[in-house]
């Protein structure tokens, strides 16, 4: 199954949930869209909540490593992209 790719990792979406990073990773983000809004009949993201999730089931971490909250879709899978990497070298 082919699945869209961003900077190398892939994107996959189910309705207002976005989950980005390889799924053999240690960590993956999932991307919540809370509000969109209407642009000349295009309906584009507005406030998107990120989470860099621990995708290890045998580790005993805190499931979730790090949130916050970001404005424009664009913006949160690049901030999800930085916050990922940086939990990768970890």
């Amino acid at each position: 199954m082919k699945f869209l790719h961003y900077k190398n990792k892939p994107l996959v979406r189910c309705g207002d949930i976005l989950y980005y990073g390889d799924m053999h990773d240690k960590y993956i983000a999932k991307l919540t869209i809370k509000s969109s809004k209407k642009d000349k009949n295009i309906s584009l993201s507005d406030k998107v909540f990120i989470q860099i999730l621990n995708n290890d089931q045998k580790d005993d971490e805190q499931p979730i490593l790090k949130y916050g909250d970001e404005i424009g879709l664009f913006s949160a899978i690049d901030r999800a992209y930085v916050w990922l990497k940086k939990a990768q070298k970890k």
